[in-house]
């Protein structure tokens, strides 16, 4: 299976990532028929390409320029536009599904829904000609499968319709944490992540490098010039299929779980403490009941953590709790691969946590939260929202599973 891998040590766009597949190999003419698709007015656009160097490294820049008559759009608005596009399905399905998860991260940091989201920015003819582009340009290319690097991170100020924000920019932090995307301290400052480019990879890359064995490297340049090369490289390849086994699993990370017996606590001051354990970063909180000396009923409350956030947990427990010792010991952790995807169903998107074990897709559970807040809005029963995302989930699954491995 073709696959790609999107290596962004200085941050991606998406003017950058079109720039990447026009350097590996995709013609700036199917860019620009792509566009033309869209129905945008006469002489409202136009996107062109020249080879620059970038701290002494050629690449692919890509220069859209839109005369953008709307002020601001809605989602609706930005779905009308996609679906009536002459395009693939897929490509138009995947970039209604990138807009759909920007709107429902804007809902979030602007306290509304995803519906009444005031597009500015990324509602822009300039923003739309990205994402829909990209899609097009991974599609065309024939990639089954989209990868990309951790996201470098910068630090300091831009200016929004909404006046100056703080980088990254807040809807770029809500798109990467709804992902659990790695990122990483920039090379310097300025905005390297932009929301465009934070949606396209949280709705269609794994954070992961995968084996491949590669044939080409695309790569696309900013407009701006770092004291580092302003580029991000698209690897081209296939599927590594020599072996006809998989490896036997591994553990994937080495833990340790913190523990102490408790029976004079009250039992209402548990969730606090859980929350609090949360917060300093734990990774999981659970409790069980026990019996302890003189036929006491207990608590046994277990921490599963990092190493390095040992010392700071065990006094926490030592602070909140009645107890006067916290045991500890190492433990190894194996981990599904997991991905958000954004399903459709007759109420709205939900969100769907996509569970991976050794390549194959095994199962897909949507987000509670999502069919909860879908059912307040549309005041349909919380089960039946719930059961038509689970449907509309299931072909995500892989229906040749081998029960038996």
């Amino acid at each position: 299976m073709p696959l790609a891998y999107l290596d962004v040590p200085s941050g991606i766009s998406g003017d950058i990532f079109l720039g990447c597949l026009v350097d590996a190999g995709w013609p700036l003419t199917s860019l620009q028929g792509t566009v033309r698709s869209l129905n945008l007015p006469e002489g409202s656009w136009s996107v062109s390409a020249q080879s620059v160097l970038k701290s002494g490294i050629r690449a692919t820049q890509i220069i859209v320029e839109a005369n953008d008559q709307a002020t601001e759009r809605h989602l609706a608005d930005v779905t009308q536009i996609i679906q009536t596009a002459n395009l693939p399905a897929e490509v138009r399905h995947r970039a209604c599904a990138v807009f759909s998860r920007l709107a429902q991260a804007e809902a979030h940091i602007h306290d509304t829904t995803a519906d009444a989201v005031h597009f500015h920015e990324v509602g822009a003819l300039d923003a739309i000609i990205d994402i829909v582009c990209v899609c097009a340009g991974l599609h065309e290319l024939g990639v089954g499968a989209l990868f990309a690097s951790p996201l470098p991170l910068g630090s300091g100020w831009a200016r929004s319709m909404h006046g100056r924000i703080p980088l990254p920019a807040p809807a770029t932090l809500e798109l990467l944490a709804a992902v659990d995307a790695p990122t990483l301290p920039a090379p310097g400052p300025g905005e390297l992540v932009t929301p465009t480019g934070a949606a396209l990879l949280a709705e269609l890359a794994q954070f992961r490098q995968p084996e491949m064995r590669m044939r080409s490297i695309g790569y696309g340049a900013g407009a701006k010039n770092f004291d580092w090369p302003n580029v991000a490289r698209l690897w081209l390849g296939d599927e590594l299929t020599e072996a006809p086994h998989r490896p036997t699993l591994e553990p994937t990370e080495s833990l340790l779980v913190l523990e102490t017996n408790i029976d004079d606590m009250n039992p209402e001051l548990y969730e606090p403490v859980q929350r609090r354990l949360f917060d300093a970063g734990a990774l999981d909180v659970w409790t069980t009941a026990i019996g302890m000396k003189k036929a006491r009923p207990g608590t046994l409350l277990r921490v599963l953590a990092a190493p390095a956030d040992e010392s700071m947990l065990a006094a926490l427990l030592l602070r909140e709790t009645t107890t006067l010792g916290v045991r500890a010991y190492p433990v190894r952790r194996y981990i599904a691969e997991r991905e958000l995807k954004t399903v459709t169903t007759a109420f709205g998107p939900v969100r769907v946590k996509v569970k991976r074990v050794e390549g194959m897709t095994v199962g897909a559970k949507p987000e509670f939260e999502d069919c909860q807040a879908l059912a307040e809005a549309t005041g349909k029963p919380l089960p039946t929202v719930y059961a038509a995302a689970l449907a509309a989930a299931s072909p995500l699954v892989d229906s040749n599973i081998d029960p038996d491995g």
